[in-house]
C-alpha cells in the first residue's frame, strides 16, 4: 500500500501514531466557534480574535484565528442592508425652521434652551443621557438617564425642565 501511494514506511507509522492523539487544537476552536456564534456569525478572524483576547483574556494570534476558522469552515457572513424608508413616504417627516441658528448666545435665563442625548457605555451595555442645557448660564435645567433611547427618555427630560423652570413666551428649544 506504501508503494501504491507513494509514501516511506516511516511517514505511514507516524501518521498512524497521530491517530490515537487528540487534537490540540480542540479547546481553541471550541473557543472561536463559540465567539462567532455569540456574534450572530458576522465577525470574521479580526474581530474574533479582539473578542478572545479582550473578553476572554486568551493569548491567540490572529493568523492562530484564521487558520482554526479555515479548519472548522466558518466564514464571517456580511449583514444585510436595512431596507429604509424616507420619512416623507411614511407619513411621519415634521420639519422646522431653525428659529436658534446658530447664535448661542442668550440675554435672560429660558430664552434659549439646547437638548441632546449621550450615548455611554457601561459594562451593562449602553445607557443614555438626555439633558436640557439653558444658553444663558450654562445651567442644566433637566435631565434624566436610562436604558433605552426612546421618547419617553426625552419626554421625561422635558417634563423635569418644565417642572423646575417657568417657561415663558419666546422660549426657544432646540434639538439636533
Amino acid at each position: 500500500m506504501c508503494e501504491f501511494f507513494a509514501v516511506s514506511r516511516a511517514a505511514y507509522y507516524a501518521w498512524v501514531k497521530t491517530l490515537d492523539k487528540p487534537d490540540p487544537d480542540q479547546a481553541r476552536m471550541e473557543q472561536v466557534q463559540a465567539a462567532y456564534e455569540a456574534s450572530h456569525r458576522t465577525y470574521g478572524y479580526r474581530r474574533i480574535t479582539l473578542d478572545l483576547q479582550q473578553k476572554q483574556r486568551t493569548c491567540i494570534n490572529h493568523k492562530t484565528v484564521l487558520r482554526l476558522m479555515h479548519k472548522l469552515n466558518i466564514r464571517s457572513v456580511a449583514r444585510q442592508p436595512k431596507l429604509r424608508k424616507k420619512l416623507k413616504e411614511i407619513g411621519t417627516y415634521h420639519k422646522y425652521p431653525n428659529l436658534l441658528n446658530r447664535d448661542f448666545a442668550a440675554t435672560r435665563p429660558n430664552q434659549k434652551w439646547v437638548t441632546d442625548v449621550t450615548y455611554i457605555l457601561t459594562q451593562q451595555g449602553w445607557a443614555y443621557l438626555s439633558t436640557i442645557k439653558d444658553l444663558y448660564d450654562g445651567f442644566i435645567v433637566g435631565h434624566a438617564f436610562s436604558q433605552s433611547n426612546s421618547i419617553a427618555l426625552v419626554t421625561t427630560t422635558l417634563r423635569q425642565a418644565k417642572s423646575k423652570e417657568k417657561v415663558t413666551d419666546g422660549l426657544i428649544l432646540h434639538s439636533d
